[in-house]
């Protein structure tokens, strides 16, 4: 099974949206796959837009927490800290065919929602980690989701497997959980100095690399154990340049500049630690852009359509009405497609 990861320091992003959009196009591309997600994101944003959009009077999230165990990824980190160094019996608890809820999402595409609970689950899963028997407590704790995805590829039997991790922007142990169980990590930004910033912090915090002034920190911590304990951590795949302002056909100049710098820094890093990444290309070559279209992104999240099946034309939402055309939505697709066909 191939299995990646969805991560950067910085909220807002568009991280959980590109999940859905990836996920749900994989599937329909690969219909003899299985395709999973993962949601290891409190908000649950990519499980709330699989099962169907927003829906402010019964969510399907709440009929998922209210099953015995939570039919969610806090059911099954529930579930491990009962038994921490034993693997649950079954997996099939916690997993949900989004199909079931929301005709539009391939038949091959099942998801491990996410859970608001996962943050009160932090902190006993923390002090889980720090046993001191057994010996090798932390890295078995750390691995917990990473043993999540080879259970979903047994599961799977002989059809090919792919799963998708949405993480939490900060790095809280269920992010760290999240990161080790991917073999590529993909780090969506937005053309501003803040997401530079946290890109400098992804390469920091995961393989404790960067500039002096960061890395002296990084090292002692997460990256500096994963690699005494031989845990491994995610190559950089591909990075998308997220919600692209573009003049005509072509990203803004004011945009485009602040792209350049976010593209420096990256070849800097590369140039230091070509081992870090999983191409052998420079950065540049891993990047995407992908077009701003607000009025698509609002129709697809709020009704559940993945974007490679949403048609132009009118849609209702909420009460208002929103106009989709043709040619920008023909260019958010085309763009969305080569990200997906990247994987």
């Amino acid at each position: 099974m191939k299995s990646y990861a969805l991560w950067n320091n910085k909220g807002g992003v568009g991280k959980s949206f590109l999940c859905f959009v990836a996920a749900s196009q994989y599937a329909a591309n690969f219909p003899d796959s299985d395709v999973y997600v993962i949601d290891l994101c409190p908000q649950a944003n990519v499980s709330e837009t699989l099962l169907g959009g927003y829906s402010p009077t019964d969510p399907p999230i709440r009929k998922l927490t209210a099953m015995e165990p939570r039919a969610t990824i806090a059911g099954y980190l529930e579930a491990r800290l009962n038994s921490p160094f034993q693997m649950v019996g079954s997996i099939e608890a916690y997993v949900t065919r989004p199909k079931d809820f929301n005709s539009k999402i391939p038949d091959n595409l099942y998801l491990v929602s996410g859970d608001s609970l996962l943050e009160l689950l932090s902190e006993a899963i923390r002090q889980t980690s720090q046993l001191t028997i057994p010996f090798n407590a932390w890295r078995q704790v750390i691995e917990w989701v990473k043993d999540l995805c080879e259970a979903l590829s047994a599961r799977s039997g002989n059809r090919d497997a792919v799963t998708f991790i949405d993480c939490n922007p900060s790095f809280a142990i269920f992010t760290q959980q999240a990161l080790v169980a991917a073999d590529d990590l993909i780090v969506p930004f937005t053309a501003d100095d803040s997401s530079r910033r946290a890109i400098e912090n992804v390469v920091a915090l995961l393989y404790g690399a960067g500039e002096a002034d960061i890395a002296q920190y990084a090292r002692i911590n997460f990256s500096k154990r994963a690699t005494e304990e031989g845990v491994s951590t995610p190559k950089l795949h591909t990075f998308v340049s997220n919600r692209v302002t573009t003049y005509g056909e072509k990203a803004s100049r004011a945009f485009q500049a602040v792209a350049n710098a976010i593209g420096d820094t990256l070849d800097k890093i590369y140039k230091k630690h070509r081992s870090l990444f999983a191409s052998p290309k420079p950065p540049l070559e891993s990047f995407v852009e992908v077009p701003d279209y607000h009025s698509a992104c609002i129709v697809s999240a709020v009704t559940g359509t993945p974007v490679h099946a949403l048609k132009a034309g009118p849609h209702v939402v909420n009460g208002e009405r929103i106009q989709v055309n043709q040619a920008p939505l023909d260019r958010y697709k085309s763009a969305l497609s080569d990200f997906v066909n990247r994987l």
